[in-house]
């Protein structure tokens, strides 16, 4: 099984590609999506949704796990990052696919079995659930690999 997991964002798109085989994950490919501030936002949403449905239609994933937005403090981040979430919503579900939604505290709770991990122990805890070589970098891919093994955690195979 191919899972995808998507860490939205307006500057940086996080995406982890996992096979799940029985019990075993490893990591097919990851990375980020970046686009510059410069830019237009509406030229920025274009390439992020180019983007993905690249990757959607390269993996072909079984199912796509994506982070729920979570802001308190800064509405023209969360309405930023509402906008690029909102473009991967649209390619997931133009896919054929159903998006999986996760708070970051279901993630880290998943991932790490602490809700108020920080980054470095999310990517460590990738690194050696993924048996990686090395930490998964940057910060954004290693959410979206987390957010792949989340879903991977709550998928379970048809008998």
């Amino acid at each position: 099984m191919i899972i995808l997991g998507i860490d939205p964002g307006l500057a940086t798109t996080g995406f982890g590609v996992i096979e799940k085989n029985k019990h075993q994950l490893h990591a097919v490919d990851f990375g980020v999506i970046l686009t510059p501030a410069k830019t237009e936002l509406a030229h920025r949403l274009k390439s992020i949704s180019a983007d993905l449905k690249s990757i959607i239609k390269k993996y072909k994933p079984d199912a796509v796990g994506i982070e729920k937005i979570f802001f308190a403090k800064n509405a023209k981040t969360a309405l930023d990052v509402g906008q690029a979430r909102g473009v991967a919503l649209l390619e997931i579900m133009s896919a054929g696919l159903s998006p999986h939604e996760f708070t970051p505290l279901q993630v880290k709770q998943a991932v790490t079995g602490y809700g108020r991990a920080d980054k470095k122990q999310i990517q460590k805890m990738v690194q050696t659930i993924l048996k990686l070589k090395n930490l998964p970098k940057p910060d954004d891919a290693a959410d979206a690999l987390a957010l792949a093994i989340t879903l991977s955690n709550s998928i379970h195979p048809v008998k």
